[in-house]
């Protein structure tokens, strides 16, 4: 399968050659662009590829938001334990992935499109950009996207607070297209998720991305922020509702990463801040999530719960040290498939955005609990009737029977039952660390949503190695972004150096520098 995408990627770029070199030249072995324009394959078969690129691997995720969000912790002391984990940066590589695999194909697919007069073709890819640029912006700030694909030798980037209405500008086109073409099958031969080329599935995501984008602005820009958020919320085609529907994408045949790097290289074990949640909550999901331990000596804490996390940016002195921690579910190691946004995640959005008052969300409570059976379900676990009313059961601290340093104390003392006597920013409180609990796997919107709300409460990183090479993360605060990568920062300097400019006075291209939507701000009403 991988042999046959490169081939028909490098066959599409092949077709800029004259019109006689085709011709006459023609091998029979390969497939001609002729062929390629059957059944839209021309158009068609990058879409897998760029999917599949939304997410990212070791250096993208685990070793970035899996484990600054706590989710995974890295048992391995890599460069000397002094690396991302530890605020240090080393790897830095979504940025590559997002313009190589998402961005670079899409504009090949749109200019086929318009070509071979194919225009929903073009509809669609501009909604995988859309989504992927959405995901980048929330690591780097600004970035180029407007500008994709200009020729001039300084290529500006977008500043954020006109990123956001571009996204909502363009959702906007993109749904219009879909409600004029409802009945469109086109699609269905390419789609790698499992709407299966159905039009009003993937109008339920647009509407879902756009009430995401539109929560990520609620406290720098609340007013933009709520009508684009009632917006998706009244929108005939309906949002993501039904775990029927949430949008899960192929990953081609291979493993889901976390399994890989957990399974074949031992490089990453369950993280301290999930066994705080689900040990303290007695939360079902643990099991779907992890997989349990025989030596009882690492969990004597909580000796009937067999597992055990890696702390977040911990002291690693030898990779044996943590091995025998936690792994992710044996389960895990059949997966072929990625949950990039879902029915529980809308909920919380929805509960969210009942707090603030935005017309069409309905009950927060009722989301809120909504949210946590569709993720118990789900993930297929099992006990969600009595998790809901646990009014008593709360995280508990961290103990690292290998090196005390690695230890932290709770520092949310949340249940999970729901209260309407409770102030607003508890509620959020929880409907935030259920979206945490039920994002495994999608950890990088987590990290969105920690910087933008303070929740869920997590420890510090046990080990803090931020200095002025890539900016000093104070003991009392977390990583706020990723600096722009090297191949921009030398070969774009201009406009890396006006990007900056755009983050506001005193920003830094450094992993100290909020980003626009984190405002800073510890109270979110």
């Amino acid at each position: 399968m991988k042999k046959i995408v490169i081939a028909l990627v490098s066959l599409v770029a092949f077709a800029a050659c004259t019109d006689n070199f085709i011709e006459t030249n023609q091998n029979p072995n390969q497939i001609s662009d002729e062929l390629l324009k059957q059944d839209f394959n021309l158009v068609g078969s990058p879409f897998s590829n760029m999917i599949f690129n939304l997410n990212g691997h070791q250096i993208e995720e685990d070793l970035c938001a899996d484990n600054w969000m706590g989710y995974m912790g890295t048992p391995t002391d890599f460069v000397g334990n002094v690396n991302n984990t530890t605020y240090y940066i080393r790897w830095n590589t979504y940025w590559d992935r997002v313009y190589g695999s998402v961005m670079s194909p899409s504009k090949q697919v749109i200019q086929l499109a318009k070509d071979n007069n194919l225009p929903m073709f073009a509809t669609w890819a501009k909604l995988i950009r859309v989504f992927a640029v959405s995901k980048l912006t929330g690591v780097h700030g600004p970035v180029i996207y407007s500008q994709y694909g200009t020729t001039a030798n300084s290529i500006g980037y977008d500043k954020e607070s006109d990123l956001y209405p571009l996204f909502f500008k363009q959702l906007d086109s993109i749904q219009t297209d879909f409600n004029a073409n409802k009945e469109y099958v086109g699609y269905k031969k390419f789609d790698p998720t499992q709407y299966g080329g159905s039009i009003p599935r993937w109008q339920k995501l647009v509407n879902s991305l756009r009430l995401r984008l539109a929560m990520r602005l609620s406290k720098v820009d609340p007013a933009l922020a709520k009508t684009e958020g009632e917006k998706a919320l009244a929108d005939p085609a309906g949002l993501i509702t039904t775990n029927a529907d949430n949008f899960i994408n192929s990953l081609n045949g291979n493993k889901i990463p976390v399994a890989q790097i957990c399974y074949e290289w031992d490089d990453t074990r369950m993280g301290a801040v999930m066994e705080s949640f689900l040990v303290g909550l007695k939360d079902g999901r643990i099991s779907k999530y992890f997989a349990p331990i025989t030596n009882a000596s690492l969990y004597a804490d909580h000796p009937s719960v067999p597992y055990k996390g890696v702390r977040n940016g911990a002291f690693i002195k030898a990779k044996a040290d943590h091995v025998p921690f936690s792994k992710v579910s044996e389960d895990f190691q059949t997966v072929q498939t990625r949950r990039n946004l879902t029915a529980a995640e809308v909920a919380f959005l929805k509960a969210e955005a009942g707090l603030r008052g935005w017309a069409g969300a309905g009950d927060p409570k009722t989301n809120y609990e909504e949210g946590i059976k569709l993720s118990f379900a789900d993930w297929g676990a099992g006990g969600v009737d009595a998790y809901l009313v646990d009014g008593t059961s709360k995280p508990i601290s961290y103990v690292d029977p290998v090196d005390a340093r690695n230890n932290f104390t709770a520092t949310s003392t949340i249940t999970v039952a729901w209260n309407n006597a409770d102030s607003n920013e508890l509620k959020l409180e929880k409907i935030i660390t259920q979206k945490y609990l039920n994002t495994f796997t999608n950890t990088q919107e987590a990290w969105v949503d920690f910087r933008r709300t303070g929740y869920p409460k997590i420890p510090h990183v046990a080990k803090n190695d931020s200095n002025n090479d890539w900016g000093v993360i104070p003991a009392t605060e977390w990583i706020k972004r990723m600096p722009f990568v090297n191949a921009e920062r030398n070969g774009n300097t201009a406009a890396v150096a006006d990007a900056v400019s755009k983050m506001g006075t005193g920003a830094k291209d450094d992993i100290a520098t909020r980003l626009w939507w984190d405002t800073g701000k510890v109270a979110n009403f």
